[in-house]
């Protein structure tokens, strides 16, 4: 059975960090549908002057988050003394587990484009160590497709293997077709499946989508995409539901209330942190 749409969210223009302007697309209204996809953020600017505040130390608990730049530049640092830059097609892997502070800085670039996922943690994993993991472009495989090429970012693809986190199994590929082209990407019916357009447009499951949004796909064994008139780039994320409760408050993601309010707590006490190197 094809899989079609479910839902679909358009991004919007906002700010965020130190003044960052980008596309929110997922956030707070959209957890329960997208589950375990928390947030989705799209850079996309040719004026660095929208972007090189960049996103100053900040913590996390609870969540991995995962960005992709497909042009531009991220410079990592963290808490738990990891400092490192990815750019044009790289990703970062951040897991927030039991709590980090990390910023983030974007460097002028002729364009920045590329977005940022928070993955939600199972409860019993809310607590694991944090760690951070860069998946550089000699470790990402692009394979030829029919007009086209798909990027394998995370998970498989046909039998090929990405990088793999260490919790929810996601697959992230990065599919780019030629005007009129088309895709089939099979699924498997028990996976959460979601594709966000990120640039031009595009059919998916028989319904055209605009640029910068995000679809959640109803269940099935597999889902057409199609560019229109121009190219297209779309990103195709599938992962496993968790089905758990949710409680968020700002860079926090828990399960209850209790858990959030000692995560802000703990940050009030300075025990936010349980492995930290100093600088």
């Amino acid at each position: 059975m094809e899989r079609k749409v479910q839902q679909k969210v358009q991004g919007f223009r906002t700010q965020d960090g130190a003044g960052v302007s980008l596309v929110r697309v997922l956030g707070h209204g959209t957890v329960e549908e997208y589950d375990p996809i928390l947030m989705l953020d799209s850079f996309d600017s040719i004026n660095p002057d929208e972007y090189t505040a960049g996103f100053p130390m900040h913590p996390h608990r609870g969540i991995e988050t995962i960005s992709y730049v497909y042009r531009g530049q991220m410079t990592h640092r963290d808490s738990l003394g990891n400092s490192d830059t990815i750019g044009d097609g790289e990703v970062q892997w951040m897991t927030a587990g039991s709590g980090i502070l990390h910023e983030e800085k974007l460097p002028a670039s002729e364009r920045l484009l590329g977005v940022q996922l928070w993955l939600n943690l199972p409860a019993k994993d809310k607590m694991v160590p944090p760690a951070y993991h860069s998946i550089k472009n000699a470790e990402i495989e692009e394979i030829p497709l029919e007009n086209g090429k798909l990027r394998l970012l995370a998970g498989e693809y046909e039998g090929k293997k990405g990088y793999a986190g260490n919790y929810l199994p996601l697959d992230y590929y990065d599919i780019h077709l030629n005007a009129g082209a088309s895709v089939v990407i099979n699924t498997e019916d028990t996976r959460s499946v979601m594709v966000f357009t990120l640039l031009g447009s595009a059919t998916v499951g028989g319904e055209l989508i605009q640029e910068k949004t995000a679809v959640k796909l109803t269940t099935g064994s597999h889902v057409e995409i199609k560019a229109g008139t121009e190219n297209a780039q779309v990103l195709f994320i599938s992962s496993v539901w968790l089905d758990e409760a949710v409680a968020w408050g700002g860079p926090i993601v828990m399960n209850t209330k209790a858990e959030l309010q000692k995560a802000f707590d703990d940050l009030d006490r300075g025990t936010f942190l349980q492995k930290e190197i100093a600088y």
